[in-house]
């Protein structure tokens, strides 16, 4: 491949641990203190952020941990989970 020509995303990502793979999704998929307020009822952002959790503990080879965040996930895709209390109001 030549100086000019860029690396297609596939191509980018065989660069990268499947473990940074799915550190850099939890990233994304984590809910910020700033957005905390906006989404703490959105199930789908959520769930979201743990399930990204759990793929990062099945990687490294912490099967409780991941469950724990899979159960956590499970909880808010089926309504059995609620949003908890502002974490600046403890």
């Amino acid at each position: 491949m030549s100086e000019t020509t860029k690396a297609s995303p596939a191509e980018q990502l065989q660069d990268i641990t499947t473990l940074e793979l799915a550190q850099e999704l939890a990233q994304r998929l984590a809910i910020s203190h700033r957005d905390w307020h906006r989404l703490q009822g959105d199930r789908k952002a959520q769930a979201g952020q743990q399930l990204a959790s759990a793929m990062i503990f099945l990687l490294k080879d912490k099967p409780e941990l991941a469950l724990n965040h899979l159960q956590q996930a499970t909880g808010w895709l089926d309504k059995s989970l609620k949003a908890p209390g502002c974490p600046d109001k403890k």
